[in-house]
């Protein structure tokens, strides 16, 4: 039965209208400003490119929030990847208890960021704080170190807050590896394969894709980071945990330069499309894995 184009048309009419509104024209919106010196009860000033240049040669602010969140960027991708992705193949094997084991590594990934933020402000808390504690009693010397407000840990400290989290990376990983067919698996080991040569010439180029997929998530998670950076440091001490969402944010809500923000927010966006594609052309995410 062949169907009318109208009713094609007519189908997907909300949903190009809900799109649109919520999405594309937003985006054109802050796309526009971002050309603007636009304050809070100001005038629009048209400034063209100054905003953006700026940004690149002259703002430290934006020049420390750009290193920290290509930073995290590539720490996510690369570590929180990987240790997700080891943890998935030793599930895989199922070892006794794997189950018990999968669930409980979830619950940091399953309350909210500020929950999780709240507790891990008490754990690293300079008096009373669970690491402290057990460094005092290790070395039996009171310990009271401030791990996120001190310059020469708060980064680190900051990293730590999701960087072995890798919850969601292992329920994906680990359906990839649960997919593998076993017949391939038999095959191999027939073949004499160890489980090194399983692992590194099969099973890992068979969920390619699945990697892929992690990667990018895990990558853009980081593009987007807010919450547990808003509510341990703040961006501090200085600006040294600061990032792209949070110098938005207090530009926007605090300095109201709606303008500059609405740079940022551009700067953002191609961070994240720039990001999405190399890791779609590394993984070959368009070619089937087997």
């Amino acid at each position: 039965m062949k169907i009318s184009k109208w009713k094609i048309a007519a189908f997907l009419t909300p949903c190009i209208l809900l799109f649109s509104l919520v999405f594309v024209i937003p985006m054109l919106i802050i796309i526009v400003t971002s050309f603007f010196d636009w304050k809070a009860g100001g005038i629009f000033n048209f400034v063209g490119l100054n905003n953006y240049i700026n940004a690149f040669t002259a703002d430290k602010r934006m020049h420390q929030a750009i290193i920290n969140t290509l930073i995290w960027v590539a720490l996510q991708a690369t570590i929180h990847v990987s240790l997700g992705t080891l943890i998935a193949y030793l599930l895989s094997m199922k070892v006794k208890g794997w189950k018990v084991f999968r669930t409980i590594y979830m619950i940091p990934n399953v309350i909210s960021s500020s929950v999780l933020a709240v507790i891990l402000v008490n754990v690293f808390r300079a008096k009373g704080g669970l690491v402290n504690g057990i460094i005092t009693k290790i070395t039996g010397t009171t310990f009271t170190k401030n791990w996120f407000f001190d310059s020469d840990s708060a980064f680190i400290t900051v990293t730590l807050t999701w960087l072995i989290y890798t919850g969601l990376i292992v329920i994906i990983a680990l359906a990839g590896f649960m997919s593998v067919p076993e017949e391939i698996i038999d095959a191999a080991r027939i073949d004499g394969a160890s489980d090194a040569k399983l692992l590194f010439r099969i099973k890992l180029p068979l969920i390619r894709t699945v990697l892929g997929t992690c990667v990018i998530l895990a990558a853009t998670s980081k593009l987007t980071e807010f919450e547990l950076i808003y509510l341990t440091t703040g961006g501090g001490p200085g600006d040294m945990t600061i990032n792209l969402p949070l110098y938005l944010y207090k530009t926007s809500m605090i300095d109201n330069n709606y303008g500059y923000a609405s740079m940022m927010s551009v700067v953002l966006v191609l961070f994240g499309v720039i990001c999405v594609f190399l890791i779609h052309r590394i993984f070959r995410m368009n070619e089937a894995d087997i």
